[in-house]
């Protein structure tokens, strides 16, 4: 088995539209949670190759974790998905909100031999939350079904671009000095239909407020439209299977195909889509994992 190019996705999973069905956000009635400390050390494992595989960090659902394979490795997995890693051994790896208890990473040596690490995952403490919006936001059935295919598969396509980027290895940094009003995780109740968790870190800037890129990356997808539930969205790739995407724009200061660089002004936050109020919706996934902006940040902004 050849070790995958440096930078690149080597497991991408698949994007269920009752998933994304509500990937917008609103602001919750009541919620001001404070930050939780982060759980990432260090990005990338100092050298040199280890004879084990080493973690950073512990892993947890919704969480990420930094790695070094062992020296020699010729491929990399978590519980059977292909992990990618670079010529020296550094890969990451995450855990989805709703990962199970149990996790197993292998490493495959050039010899046919393996390491492995057999992982306890940490559940999350996800809070509940009630909303006074449609769980379909202004459209009605009819009209959210009838456009929302076409959204769901422009994110895919988005997030199978496979873009190569560093944005990876950095500590990641506020987009925005602002109050958190919406943590990752929460389950929400849209005026007594339960809905799907929220799936990212809700940030009160302002309307017109810019915004800067967390982290380098290559934007794959920048639309001039207002989706049904994310309004304009911006999404980047910061290589290795992580993207993050930043919803509710009222402008996008880059385009498709542009690569940022960490505190670059990338956007401004707004009220499209669904929501309440203006604030920056922002979501990460590794892979198929949805993930937790907030322990990859300073404690605070």
């Amino acid at each position: 088995m050849i070790a995958p190019r440096p930078g690149r996705h080597h497991a991408t999973g698949s994007f269920l539209l009752s998933a994304l069905l509500l990937a917008g956000c609103v602001m919750p009635a009541r919620h001001d949670p404070a930050p939780t400390p982060p759980i990432l050390a260090a990005s990338p494992v100092p050298q040199p190759a280890p004879a084990e595989l080493r973690l950073v960090g512990t892993p947890r659902q919704g969480g990420l974790l930094h790695g070094l394979a062992p020296a020699g490795t010729t491929g990399l997995t978590l519980d059977d998905a292909p992990v990618a890693f670079d010529t020296e051994g550094n890969f990451i790896i995450a855990f989805d909100r709703d990962a199970p208890p149990n996790a197993t990473l292998v490493a495959t040596l050039a010899d046919g031999r393996t390491r492995s690490r057999q992982l306890a995952v940490a559940p999350g403490d996800w809070a509940i939350e009630h909303v006074n919006a449609s769980i379909t936001g202004s459209a009605t059935s009819a009209e959210f079904q009838r456009v929302r295919a076409g959204e769901v598969a422009r994110i895919n396509a988005a997030r199978a671009r496979h873009a190569q980027s560093d944005g990876w290895r950095q500590r990641f940094i506020w987009p925005v000095k602002a109050r958190i009003s919406g943590v990752f995780g929460s389950q929400r109740i849209y005026r007594g239909t339960p809905g799907s968790y929220h799936s990212g870190l809700d940030l009160t800037g302002g309307a017109g407020t810019v915004y800067v890129a967390p982290a380098d990356g290559v934007v794959i997808l920048a639309t001039e439209e207002p989706f049904t539930l994310e309004g304009k969205l911006l999404m980047i790739d910061h290589g290795m299977g992580l993207n993050s995407a930043f919803l509710h724009n009222s402008q996008i200061l880059v385009k498709e195909g542009d690569i940022v660089r960490q505190g670059q002004p990338i956007g401004v936050i707004g009220a499209t889509g669904r929501v309440t109020g203006p604030h920056l919706h922002w979501s990460m996934k590794w892979n198929a994992a949805r993930i937790d902006p907030l322990p990859l940040l300073p404690r605070e902004p």
